[in-house]
């Protein structure tokens, strides 16, 4: 039975897997550690092997924290994840829903279109994501989105709102005042010197996270 999708915290996104794998599953698990709610594993190049991503999936579970992997359906069903993040070239909502199951977790990324988000909703997504809201040395090429796209997607809207796009624990607050439920973070997470702290860091602007 998958995990529930959290309602409010730190949403943590992998970074790019490098050569040291045992380095780069302690940092993830650090984050675990500090306190981040939910994981997506971001594979872009897909250069993980399917044992080391079911490392991952089993380390999420050790700490009972949902994970979430990013575009791809199929690496969800065989690593046992609890859902999948869609953008908008990926399956589609319909598609991993039938693959995964009817508990799932499915987010789908709404950039600045409200939209797209009223839609996902409608079809059953379980989360909707916004940004970039701050430059974003992931995706540098992402379309900004405006800080009132919150308030307007929170009046609108009955499921969580993630954000994401250049988030530190100094520019989150704004974010969250604003409307988002929590925030997806990268680079202030896994290029700090110690991805525990930085989670506990983002943490405490939730006083019940």
């Amino acid at each position: 039975m998958p995990l529930p999708f959290p309602t409010t915290g730190l949403y943590a996104i992998t970074p790019a897997p490098d050569d040291d794998f045992d380095r780069w599953l302690e940092r993830i698990e650090a984050a675990l550690q500090g306190g981040a709610r939910v994981l997506q594993l971001r594979d872009k190049q897909a250069r993980l092997t399917p044992a080391q991503a079911t490392a991952v999936a089993a380390l999420c579970r050790e700490y009972a924290i949902p994970l979430i992997v990013n575009d791809d359906v199929e690496l969800a069903l065989r690593i046992r994840a609890d859902g999948v993040h869609l953008g908008r070239h990926d399956a589609s909502l319909e598609h991993a829903r039938e693959r995964l199951g009817k508990g799932a977790i499915v987010g789908v990324s709404c950039y600045a279109a409200l939209e797209r988000a009223r839609r996902a909703e409608a079809a059953g997504a379980t989360y909707v994501a916004f940004g970039a809201f701050f430059p974003s040395a992931s995706k540098p090429e992402a379309t900004p989105a405006p800080l009132d796209l919150l308030a307007r997607a929170r009046s609108r809207l009955r499921l969580p709102i993630v954000t994401i796009g250049g988030i530190t624990p100094d520019n989150a607050r704004q974010l969250i005042e604003a409307g988002a439920d929590l925030v997806a973070v990268i680079g202030a997470l896994f290029s700090a010197a110690d991805p525990r702290t930085a989670a506990q860091a983002f943490n405490r602007l939730w006083p019940t996270a």
